[in-house]
């Protein structure tokens, strides 16, 4: 089999990875192209195009998807376009360049949270189990036929970035197989209900706001599990934004505590929901490091009595 490979984050780098062990000739890498990096000067680029060159895999970045671009892609003879979080739309054109198909790994059982963000929708959502759909391609978003789902439960516990992790070993773990039974007529597509579909909302850092006032502690504790690494989650309180970065129930009883206000306690801050109270463990004001809330107690009591 020989692929084209098209993807851009650090997950997509370690599918990638895989494919490259399994009996898979990867023929090029499509990437986002560099960008500039907020730690160092100069452009960075993508998780997979550095995983492309640490293999020695031709890859392309492009800016747009120009008839330059074209020509190079229709120059290379593959089997799959297969496709894990690019980043881009992709043109029909490119959809239409593989023998057998174009592939797309969705972390969702579709047609449920087409889109962009299915993992942290699914958490938001309170979701007992996701997974993976394996797709062919087509230009509306999400809705071309699936050929097979990998289930996965989701625990508790599980957060963005652990829910992440566990769906990317579980593609790892299947995709090559995957890939060989539909190059072998073993699997065909089956089209989707879009009667049952639903769509994902976009992510953005004003996505992270927290309304204790309005907000249950169920509520706040999925936003907390779902934005973890970005946008994260924050409250505002005289009109300052503060990044929460650790959280826990409140075990105690202070029923006593007024709305939209706070109390240190041992175990952290204090703070009032809709329907009960949370301890924030670890906070950070505009511009300073995170610092345990016990810290807080000692530079910005005043502030949080106003």
């Amino acid at each position: 089999m020989r692929v084209l490979f098209a993807g851009s984050p650090e997950s997509s780098a370690m599918i990638l990875s895989s494919l490259s062990r399994e009996m898979v000739d990867i023929v090029g890498v499509i990437s986002q192209p560099d960008k500039r990096s907020s730690r160092r000067k100069g452009k960075e680029p993508s998780p997979v195009s550095k995983e492309a060159l640490k293999l020695g895999i031709p890859s392309y970045k492009p800016i747009v998807f120009d008839n330059l671009f074209k020509k190079e892609i229709e120059s290379i003879d593959f089997d799959f376009l297969v496709v894990s979080a690019y980043g881009k739309i992709l043109p029909e054109w490119l959809l239409n360049a593989p023998n057998i198909a174009p592939i797309n790994i969705h972390f969702s059982l579709l047609p449920k949270y087409r889109g962009a963000s299915p993992i942290q929708t699914s958490i938001l959502n309170n979701d007992n189990k996701t997974g993976i759909s394996i797709m062919r391609m087509s230009t509306g978003m999400d809705e071309g036929p699936v050929y097979c789902f990998h289930e996965i439960d989701i625990l508790e516990s599980d957060n963005k970035i652990d829910l992440e992790k566990k769906l990317v070993s579980m593609c790892i773990k299947n995709l090559g197989n995957d890939l060989n039974n539909i190059f072998n007529n073993k699997l065909t597509p089956n089209n989707q209900n879009n009667n049952e579909a639903s769509y994902c909302s976009k992510i953005d850092k004003l996505s992270g706001k927290i309304d204790l006032r309005k907000e249950s502690t169920k509520e706040i504790f999925q936003k907390y599990k779902a934005f973890i690494g970005w946008p994260g989650v924050y409250f505002e309180k005289n009109n300052v934004a503060i990044k929460i970065h650790g959280l826990e129930e409140c075990k105690g009883n202070n029923e006593d505590l007024a709305v939209n206000s706070f109390r240190f306690t041992p175990d952290g801050l204090l703070t009032k929901t809709s329907d009960s109270m949370i301890v924030i463990t670890h906070l950070q004001f505009p511009g300073k490091r995170i610092i345990p809330a016990l810290d807080a107690a000692n530079s910005y009591a005043k502030f949080f009595e106003e």
